[in-house]
């Protein structure tokens, strides 16, 4: 191979963009002498055992920087061994060395459950003076939602042995399913790129202009998922009842309502989103329906929903790839450009695909005192550009927020996909902008559409495929692969309605979604922030540059408020009742840009 293919390769397969992920550690520190500091600051801060609820605001104060101090040192070494974990989950010594951090992690936090369980018992009174104090104003919301959880506590004891039991009960079980799901490989034939390809690798295919392609490999994906079926499904299974049972004993209402308990929001609430956007579903259905005319079938299959509809389907390399990302920042905000610069320049990205390596996207935060990092697994595809735009939204997100310590950096999933979202839609903005040609203004469009489509309505279909499956555990006990399969292909079908056929294949696709094992209740928070984002972007388009400056400074607040503070920071209500639907309708204004491009482009008869 010629110097200028090898280096054209390198480009499209992001091979040489890894990230350095050894800064975390302090010079010559080893993740034992971190874990040794923090032990110590914990076994100091246990002699406040008996005088929690009785702290003056200074005393109050210094204990919550003391405990900041020994957070960002557990954070340091966990993300180190999980960022490590994550692009080799197939190398037993990353596996062991996140194990070990879990278990350091794990038995320092045990010697400070009191001091929660005696903040949540405070007397009232006097946790309404103490944190009227400025010196409080740095961890102030924490302790406030710390308060909130105080019904669903349990005793010291008790709360000790589950967060002992934990590393061989729930962190386990999520472990083994990434290894698992990690480990699922498809083979195709040779020109569509041979055997063993990393299932991502193989999903960004279902993107391909040609329908004998896309059935190839989705095909493919149902027979690498077929071997291990059975124990993802054994393992989501096991999850589900911890579940219940943690539920059950911490007196929550509903399988969701400790994940919404965690976002901020009321179990009302959310259940006013997931309503306005099953109302919706129309949404969708008609612009599958639309697709299949523009693709000349007559209806669409499941593995035709990612089909693209560009004329010319071309491949988009690293450097092509981040230019665009960075003029689309830079058309907003020179600040938000920086930081995006330092991401793609110093190392704070890894790309490529790799055996082993975890699929799909994220952003970690790390800690206050270090940079984020953002995990992607570029496959030259145009919607990989989209993910960088929205994956370096969570990074500046988290790296803004720095400002407000460890205890504030975090929001809640509610808000987290704000700036993600954003960033993305300032990017197709600006694509958009650039583009005369009708046919590909009608792809970019379509393209953000679908992302919108994905976002909203798939993730709530999921979040309905959740509820159904958390419900029938509790129900009708162990769920066999065949209940899975219905309660998935019955949550799509509502969803995809008559505009797309949910073929036999599809029903195990469900097994290699993360988020149901990990993190329960997760996926609707997607919905949420799309629309609270789009919303926001709304804003932006009323306003100009003169609303930089709020956008900013919301990002800036990180999780310093309540969801719906923050979203007053940018003149947006999330009490009003309406806010969904109004949300839904900026969705439905880019579904019929979608149509008008269609019928610009000579797309439809």
């Amino acid at each position: 191979m010629s110097t200028i293919d090898a280096d054209t390769t390198a480009d499209l397969t992001a091979a040489d963009v890894a990230w350095d992920i050894d800064t975390i550690l302090p010079d010559g520190a080893t993740p034992s002498d971190l874990f040794d500091q923090a032990d110590a600051i914990a076994d100091g801060l246990t002699a406040l055992r008996g005088r929690v609820g009785e702290l003056d605001a200074s005393e109050l104060a210094a204990a919550m920087h003391t405990i900041a101090e020994l957070q960002d040192l557990v954070a340091r070494v966990s993300y180190h061994a999980m960022l490590a974990f994550t692009t080799a989950t197939d190398d037993p010594t990353r596996g062991a060395a996140m194990a070990a951090a879990q278990e350091r992690s794990t038995a320092i936090a045990t010697k400070l459950i009191f001091f929660d369980l005696e903040w949540a018992a405070a007397d009232d009174a006097h946790v309404a003076a103490v944190l009227a104090d400025v010196q409080l104003d740095f961890c102030r919301h924490h302790l406030d939602n710390l308060r909130l959880t105080r019904p669903h506590l349990l005793s010291e004891a008790e709360e000790t042995i589950v967060a002992e039991k934990s590393q061989t009960g729930f962190s386990a079980w999520v472990r083994l399913f990434d290894e698992l799901a990690s480990a699922v490989t498809v083979d195709l034939p040779d020109e569509l790129g041979g055997s063993g390809l990393p299932l991502m690798q193989a999903a960004s295919m279902l993107q391909h202009p040609d329908r004998s392609v896309r059935r190839q490999v989705a095909t493919g994906i149902t027979a690498g998922l077929e071997p291990g079926l059975r124990t993802r499904a054994y393992v989501f299974n096991t999850l589900l009842l911890d579940k219940a049972v943690d539920d059950r004993l911490r007196h929550y209402d509903s399988w969701v309502s400790s994940r919404n308990l965690a976002n901020e929001a009321s179990d009302e609430s959310v259940q006013a989103l997931v309503d306005a956007v099953v109302d919706n579903y129309s949404i969708a259905q008609r612009w599958y329906t639309l697709k299949a005319k523009v693709l000349g079938l007559d209806r669409l299959a499941d593995y035709d929903r990612m089909a693209s509809v560009a004329t010319a389907d071309r491949q988009i390399g690293w450097s092509e790839g981040t230019r665009i990302v960075r003029d689309a920042y830079a058309s907003f905000s020179p600040e938000l450009a920086g930081i995006v610069d330092r991401f793609i320049d110093e190392s704070w990205i890894d790309a490529p695909l790799r055996p082993g390596k975890r699929g799909g996207a994220f952003a970690a935060g790390v800690s206050p005192g270090h940079h984020p990092y953002v995990l992607l697994n570029w496959t030259s595809k145009s919607r990989d550009v989209a993910t960088l735009a929205h994956e370096l939204g969570h990074g500046v997100h988290f790296y803004l927020a720095r400002e407000q310590g460890i205890f504030h950096q975090d929001v809640p999933l509610t808000v987290a996909e704000t700036a993600s979202v954003f960033g993305e839609t300032v990017t197709s903005a600006r694509l958009l902008s650039m583009i005369d040609d009708p046919n590909e203004r009608f792809a970019l469009l379509a393209t953000t559409l679908e992302d919108s489509i994905a976002t909203v309505f798939r993730q709530i279909a999921m979040n309905r495929f959740e509820h159904a499956c958390h419900t029938a555990r509790r129900e009708e006990g162990e769920l066999s692969v065949e209940r899975f399969g219905d309660l998935w292909a019955q949550s799509q079908e509502a969803m995809l309605g008559d505009s797309v056929e949910v073929t036999d294949g599809y029903r195990s696709w469900w097994s290699y979604v993360p988020h149901f094992m990990g993190s329960p209740g997760y996926v609707y928070a997607y919905a949420y922030g799309q629309l609270l984002a789009l919303s926001v972007y709304a804003r932006y388009q009323q306003e100009g540059d003169a609303f930089v400056p709020a956008y900013l400074e919301l990002l800036r607040a990180g999780g310093s408020k309540s969801p719906e503070d923050l979203a007053r920071i940018v003149d947006c209500d999330l009490t009003d009742p309406n806010f969904w639907r109004n949300g839904l309708k900026i969705v439905e204004g880019q579904l019929t840009a979608a149509e008008d491009a269609a019928r610009a482009a000579g797309r439809l008869a």
